[in-house]
């Protein structure tokens, strides 16, 4: 068994004191969370810090290298593989609402710039290009200005003729399948008055896709429009809303016009969660009190 440090510093001293030696002060080990090191100044015990806080310092160079990791990681999965939307108005109903919270696949169409925050002109067109079709609904940039987010439905492909007659779409010059489903007396979306009646058809394009579209009745002003041609490399798109919708039925500045397939950031997957109008996140009740529990993980046609 080992004695105590004690008697063996006496012996040294005395050792020392018959040789005529100025006795040498005994060193002690410094403990220190790197492990076993010795105290710079020696092995004072006059309670020096030093060493706590270079390991403070060391915990905030961690934390903040984990930050960053998480962070880049984040970053490679919004670019690559999925993108977290809000819908924020009614031009999609009756499939999404305002308060859907939703998941955008980026794979599904390749990449451009579009598909990296802020969109940097770091290459033109599409990387692993692949095309949509018809009946997707797909978030894109708005064509007038590069930055707005947009979702609509893909109606028209390159080749493609669009046209609306009697609020009754046609491509090609075929109209397209539609079947009412319901109908219900709603207020004005205008002027706020009851009485207006909103009709929810069943539309199946030619390739067999099959969704629920809203409308308001004739006369509205898209309800009848042009032959829109859509060239090589552009997308026609269209609200499931079709009478409260900005879309590509509307040509001028205001509107959204042909997207072109750089625009496109991907393809909207499935509503995640949702809430009612008036749900806030600085507000913890309305989290419980406006939640849609029956739109939580519904997958997108």
């Amino acid at each position: 068994m080992t004695p105590p440090p004690e008697p063996i510093a006496a012996a040294a001293a005395l050792a020392a004191a018959s040789s005529g030696a100025d006795p040498e002060p005994a060193k002690r080990p410094v403990w220190s969370d790197e492990g076993d090191a010795h105290d710079g100044d020696g092995g004072d015990d006059g309670g020096d810090d030093s060493d706590g806080g270079k390991s403070d310092k060391n915990e905030w160079v961690e934390i903040l290298k984990t930050v960053a990791i998480a962070l880049f990681i984040a970053i490679l999965l919004r670019i690559f593989l999925f993108q977290p939307f809000t819908i924020p108005s009614a031009s999609m109903e009756p499939n999404l609402y305002e308060g859907d919270y939703i998941v955008v696949s980026k794979w599904s169409y390749g990449y451009s710039k579009h598909a990296i925050p802020y969109s940097p002109p770091l290459f033109e067109g599409r990387i692993m290009d692949k095309a949509p079709e018809r009946g997707d609904i797909a978030v894109f940039k708005l064509p007038s200005d590069n930055k707005t987010d947009y979702i609509k439905r893909v109606i028209g492909v390159p080749g493609d003729r669009v046209q609306m007659i009697n609020n009754v779409l046609h491509i090609n010059g075929e109209p397209v399948e539609n079947v009412v489903v319901t109908g219900e007396q709603v207020a004005d979306m205008f002027n706020g008055q009851n009485g207006q009646t909103v009709t929810t058809l069943r539309e199946t394009l030619p390739n067999g896709r099959s969704y629920q579209i809203q409308d308001f009745g004739p006369n509205y002003s898209l309800d009848n429009t042009p032959v829109f041609e859509v060239p090589e490399g552009y997308y026609f798109m269209m609200g499931d809303n079709r009478d409260n919708s900005i879309d590509s039925r509307e040509q001028s500045a205001m509107g959204v016009g042909l997207v072109p397939a750089e625009n496109l950031i991907g393809k909207a997957e499935m509503i995640l969660f949702s809430w009612h109008e008036g749900a806030s996140l600085w507000n913890p009740v309305s989290w419980f009190t406006k939640v849609r529990l029956d739109r939580f993980f519904t997958v997108l046609k």
